[in-house]
């Protein structure tokens, strides 16, 4: 052993136990955004033989007290189910080690299925579980081999085996682990380590008051963190107690105490390293929650709401809204994580998920990698979480962190954001995510008063024809994308005439413009269909034309953007929407829309309209393959932007409808933000561009007219157009139709208490304009 591990032995166990926890919770406190996790999950126990013989337990039994050795693939797809039906995320698959190494009744049953082998029948149960229910398998089947491990990757996210202790003395006659082959540390390290070798993430950890000495246990923990060190593969370690079962060996074995058990809790947080999750299970401490918070712990583990823990049966699992109230009491709210942990899904690319799961874990994923909240996704039928009284679904008790609070005020005192701080406003839930929408609210009322507003539009999509092959896009089509809701089509001039005439006559004030990027569009053509709204209706505002398409005519025509612009002005080009914009992060746009505009390239499309007097709006859109820093990044480009040249009116959050996204349908992308995502980026909006951009505009196309009414109160002051006829979101999959009528926008500002206002497209008062004209 290392002398640095020995002092730090020494001091671990030496030190006052206050003095231990501080440190642990410091460190935990330090490690990431305040929360707790934990995994929805249904517990599959697959057989119940096992090969060991461990005098503690009481999981592990005999084909004589059995009715089947093994669990049909029907039972275990009934339980699935009742778990999916329930809102789990995972199926964990519990087991014993090899049990065909033991009882010919295990081999006879297998081999009457076409097994040899436990894991085999695992690897399939796994494959039936992840296709016909979707939850994430994660596999708990004891000693496996790296080659065991890599047939285990694409139907399971994750596995699990326990080192337990790395004391030898345990195998000795008499002890808890004597005739148990598999509990020799060596091996298990070993298994471990080929975990690694095979890039799956792993849970272990270690079990306190089997006999071993308290050295021995951090002892134990430093194993652990070497073997992170080495494969990079621990996503969490369990700190668990033992309980003394009736009918075991050592039913009269004492427990634990309540400080040594603690003592340990908080060296493993002080141990390991950061990225590494310490657990401690919560239906096995269920009288001293809130003592193991304080001890560092920053997870909860699987809690399932259809089974028992079947290796504790006597321990039920705590209610969820219990165990809520009490991490929202120590400031750290509970939320929901898959069984493969954020930081390897962030690193999916790196081979920590196999291709053949990954489209299941993005399924169910949110943007920080943890579980989605609820099943909402833009533009489905499923009515939103959210209330204008309760934006995220419920009112939360307490303020936040005061690092929260600095940061806000930065903001409201017009200061720009840095990357981390937006993050840090993307990353807050429960009470401090509420105080980042109460902040929005009161900056929304500070900007734009209580007047919620709209538009009367028609938006004219003039063709869905274009060569570019965005991966997120259903809309445009070619040869080879035709085939979802609509198929190709391409306006002429005088249907284009004629649809704005129509919009006209139903009372709009603005036509917007846009379309693929036909292989036949030069810069004449966007300048003939210009003409030809403004020849039919002179007065109609013309907003029109993306940067992409702006860029795309001045090529065509030899020209700079800058004098492509004054050329559209001239002819009566209003305004310019500023779409296209997608994620302006360049890593992003090379995975989703590689042969668009670069991130310089749009802004700088911007910034020439701007100065050449053409104001425009801007936009995001997210949900996909992007994380929070990107989202970051993206309002910082824009706040920049605006406080250059002052051209930008409007702020539109536009949530990925993935439904027939071709990156979706193929498995490469989430399913659009989350409900708290959603509301979340209109308020971080608010607040991140207060000062510069005043008017952030929510897509009821995306939200629905309820979730629209609930983000009003979550930093939107206004509700965009009519449309008439949107096409690019109907195309995609979104439920909410075409148009909306004005009592339905009315109605959604009505649920957030303020009075609904028509408006230009430049924000002026149309009643203003109207007693001008006459």
């Amino acid at each position: 052993m290392h002398d640095n591990d020995a002092k730090l032995i020494e001091r671990l166990l030496a030190a006052p136990l206050e003095d231990v926890l501080a440190d642990a919770r410091e460190r935990r406190d330090a490690r990431g955004p305040s929360r707790m996790t934990y995994s929805p999950k249904v517990f599959i126990p697959l057989t119940r033989l096992c090969m060991d013989v461990c005098h503690y337990c009481t999981f592990a039994t005999t084909p004589s007290r059995l009715d089947a050795p093994y669990l049909t693939p029907e039972e275990v797809l009934g339980i699935a189910r009742a778990g999916a039906e329930s809102g789990c995320k995972e199926a964990l698959f519990t087991l014993g080690d090899a049990p065909e190494r033991r009882y010919s009744v295990a081999r006879e049953w297998l081999a009457e299925r076409g097994y040899t082998r436990t894991i085999d029948y695992v690897r399939d149960c796994a494959e039936l579980v992840l296709n016909e229910t979707g939850l994430l398998p994660h596999i708990n089947a004891g000693i496996l081999d790296e080659d065991d491990y890599r047939m285990l990757r694409p139907v399971a996210a994750s596995a699990g085996l326990m080192l337990e202790s790395t004391s030898e003395r345990l195998l000795e006659k008499g002890a808890a682990h004597h005739g148990s082959p598999d509990k020799v540390p060596a091996v298990r390290i070993a298994s471990l380590e080929a975990a690694g070798r095979a890039k799956v993430a792993m849970t272990s950890g270690i079990l306190i008051g089997i006999g071993e000495a308290p050295e021995e246990r951090i002892e134990s923990l430093i194993a652990l963190r070497d073997i992170h060190r080495k494969h990079d593969n621990i996503q969490e370690v369990i700190v668990q107690n033992f309980c003394p079962k009736p009918g075991t060996k050592m039913a009269q074995w004492p427990e634990a105490s309540e400080s040594d058990f603690l003592r340990v809790i908080a060296a493993a947080r002080i141990i390991l390293p950061d990225e590494v999750s310490v657990q401690v299970p919560p239906n096995l401490n269920d009288e001293r929650l809130a003592e193991l918070i304080d001890a560092g712990i920053d997870d909860w583990g699987g809690i399932s709401p259809v089974t028992l823990d079947h290796v504790n049966p006597e321990a039920p699992w705590p209610e969820v809204e219990r165990l809520t109230a009490i991490c929202e009491r120590a400031g750290l709210p509970l939320v929901e994580r898959l069984t493969i942990y954020p930081r390897y899904i962030a690193m999916s690319e790196e081979g920590w998920i196999d291709p053949a799961i990954k489209p299941a874990v993005l399924k169910l994923a949110d943007t920080e990698g943890l579980g989605r909240d609820s099943v909402w996704s833009p533009g489905v039928a499923e009515i939103p979480l959210g209330t204008p009284a309760a934006p995220l679904g419920r009112r939360y008790e307490g303020t936040g962190p005061l690092e929260l609070h600095s940061i806000l005020s930065r903001a409201a005192n017009g200061y720009e954001l840095d990357e981390a701080d937006i993050v840090t406003l993307f990353s807050a839930r429960g009470a401090a995510a509420q105080a980042v929408i109460e902040t929005a609210d009161a900056l929304r009322s500070d900007a734009m008063g209580e007047d919620v507003t709209y538009v009367i539009n028609r938006n004219i999509n003039y063709t869905n024809i274009c060569t570019h092959h965005c991966s997120f896009c259903a809309f445009s089509k070619t040869s080879i994308k035709a085939g979802f809701r609509d198929k190709p089509y391409n306006l002429d001039l005088e249907e284009i005439a004629e649809r704005s005439r129509e919009a006209v006559a139903r009372g709009a004030t603005e036509v917007c413009l846009q379309g693929g990027i036909h292989p036949t569009y030069t810069g004449e053509t966007y300048l003939s269909i210009l003409r030809a709204v403004k020849d039919a209706c002179p007065d109609l505002h013309v907003h029109a034309f993306s940067p992409l398409e702006v860029t795309q005519g001045a090529n065509t025509l030899d020209m700079s953007v800058s004098d492509y612009l004054r050329m559209m002005k001239d002819e009566g080009l209003g305004s310019l929407p500023g779409t296209a914009a997608e994620i302006l992060d360049d890593e992003i746009r090379q995975q989703i829309c590689p042969d668009k505009l670069t991130t310089e390239e749009w802004l700088n499309v911007l910034r020439d309209a701007h100065l050449v007097g053409l104001p425009t709006t801007s936009t995001i859109m997210f949900g996909h393959l992007e994380g929070t820093h990107h989202w970051a990044r993206h309002l910082i480009h824009l706040r920049r932007l605006q406080g250059d040249t002052g051209g930008i009116t409007e702020f539109v959050p536009l949530p990925l409808v993935h439904m027939e996204a071709p990156m979706y349908r193929r498995g490469q992308s989430r399913k659009g933000p989350t409900w708290r995502e959603a509301v979340m980026m209109h308020a971080v909006a608010r607040i991140v561009l207060f000062g510069e951009i005043d008017s952030i505009q929510c897509s009821w196309v995306k939200l629905g007219v309820e979730g629209s009414a609930a983000v009003l109160a979550a930093g939107a002051n206004d509700l965009g157009g009519v449309l008439m006829n949107e096409s690019i979101s109907r195309a995609a999959g979104a439920s909410h139709g075409q148009d909306i009528s004005v009592d339905d926008l009315r109605a959604a500002a009505a649920g957030a208490g303020r009075p609904l206002r028509q408006r230009t497209t430049l924000y002026k008062d149309v009643r203003v304009l109207e007693s001008v004209a006459v």
